[in-house]
């Protein structure tokens, strides 16, 4: 994050630390490889499912934000700054995705020195793990899309998986981190005690800076009222009649 913040500083650009934060957790997940001490096929599986996932969003992002200006949300933060912007933002944007970082990749860390080899609890998180990641790369490709035609330019996208609910993406996201979890608490009971780790992912999604914050803004919106009543807000759900 401190390298991030120099990077981000030089371009004049604090929205950089999103492409850094799936490659983040990524790094964690090669760290506790190399220093795991328990069954070795659970960390070698937790690297390649959150290298897949974190360096997909990294990529997405970097294309979504090339040659784009400071995100509207950091700008809204750094008007605020009391001081220097860029120290606060080094606080309150990089230090604490630093510290959350580490918070949620816990289940990595403690499941590389689990002792029990894969089972059960481990296919199941694959496997929500794989609903997750469908969910979040079809949803961005789907958006991506949508925004590519000029056709749609003011219109709101509720096609495809965006017809069954707002945040495709962030309800992916959540599945992927609590799949995560079960791969890593299928090795050791102690991996319970991680269990704050998608607790807090989730909030952050449905409530912190993910789902809240983008309803808050999209609201006034032509057609947004009527796509938010019908539209469930996170969980997948067929469309509610008018």
């Amino acid at each position: 994050m401190l390298g991030t913040f120099a990077v981000g500083r030089r371009l004049g650009r604090h929205s950089v630390v999103d492409v850094a934060w799936g490659p983040g957790f990524v790094l964690v997940a090669l760290i506790a490889l190399l220093t795991a001490g328990g069954d070795p096929g659970r960390p070698w599986l937790l690297l390649v499912l959150t290298a897949v996932w974190g360096l997909r969003l990294a990529v997405h992002i970097g294309r979504r934000s090339r040659g784009a200006k400071e995100d509207p949300r950091y700008e809204r933060l750094l008007s605020k700054a009391p001081g220097n912007p860029d120290l606060y933002a080094l606080r309150v944007v990089y230090l604490l995705q630093g510290a959350l970082i580490w918070l949620i990749s816990a289940p990595i860390q403690v499941a590389a020195h689990a002792p029990a080899p894969l089972g059960g609890w481990a296919v199941a998180g694959v496997a929500l793990w794989v609903v997750g990641f469908v969910f979040e790369a079809v949803g961005d490709a789907q958006l991506a899309a949508f925004r590519r035609d000029p056709a749609n330019r003011g219109r709101i996208m509720d096609r495809g998986l965006w017809a069954w609910t707002r945040h495709p993406n962030y309800f992916g996201d959540a599945c992927v981190w609590w799949g995560l979890f079960l791969v890593a608490v299928s090795g050791s009971p102690w991996t319970l005690l991680t269990l704050p780790a998608p607790l807090v992912m989730t909030y952050l999604l449905t409530r912190g800076s993910g789902q809240r914050l983008l309803d808050e803004h999209m609201r006034g919106r032509p057609g947004w009222a009527e796509y938010e009543a019908r539209t469930s807000a996170f969980v997948p759900l067929p469309p509610r009649r008018s």
